[in-house]
């Protein structure tokens, strides 16, 4: 467990700077340059999500059961996953979705952790999909009230970005539900 809760602060935490220290942040680009602020943040994030991955495999072997979802709450789960790769292809697609949604990535996080934590009841499943979810609220609040908003590169701006987003993240989803998870993850969400 202690390796997931490593693999949080680190992944979490670096995401976060911009949450608690968005002026220490910019100082620091502006003192190391754009590129090795990027790669310092790459590479402390991808310590991070390894140490979670590997954490959270190593806890499932012995979990902790702290509730245990009734069978419904996994159709629920696939609901709200359906719209979270297609948010996640609009935050690099300019267009109608990325404009309703505001934040369709901090959207997609929210969904899928909650998703998952109505479905998954371990102590695990509540540190990483909980830890997520407070994340992602708390960036979507620190958002509202930066001075200085920070785009996500991605496509210009265009009229099929909202059908490529909604194809290719429904194309996702189903790959995913059907073949990905169970290959990723090694549990199969359509197993009822």
């Amino acid at each position: 467990m202690s390796l997931l809760v490593l693999g949080l602060i680190l992944f979490l935490g670096i995401h976060s700077v911009s949450i608690v220290a968005p002026a220490w942040r910019d100082a620091q680009v502006a003192r190391l340059g754009e590129r090795v602020w990027k790669g310092m943040y790459a590479l402390a994030s991808l310590v991070g999500l390894m140490l979670l991955i590997y954490g959270y495999g190593l806890a499932r072997q012995t979990p902790v059961v702290l509730y245990t979802p009734p069978p419904a709450m996994r159709h629920v789960a696939l609901l709200l996953m359906l719209p979270v790769f297609p948010l996640l292809f609009a935050a690099y697609l300019p267009g109608r979705i990325q404009r309703t949604a505001r934040h369709p990535m901090l959207l997609a996080v929210k969904l899928w952790a909650a998703s998952h934590l109505l479905a998954n009841g371990t102590l695990a499943d509540v540190l990483l999909f909980g830890g997520f979810l407070i994340w992602a609220v708390a960036d979507r609040i620190s958002v509202k009230h930066r001075a200085v908003q920070h785009k996500v590169p991605g496509a210009p701006p265009g009229a099929l970005n909202d059908l490529i987003a909604l194809t290719v993240g429904l194309t996702a989803y189903v790959v995913f539900i059907f073949w990905g998870h169970a290959w990723l993850i090694g549990v199969s969400p359509m197993a009822f």
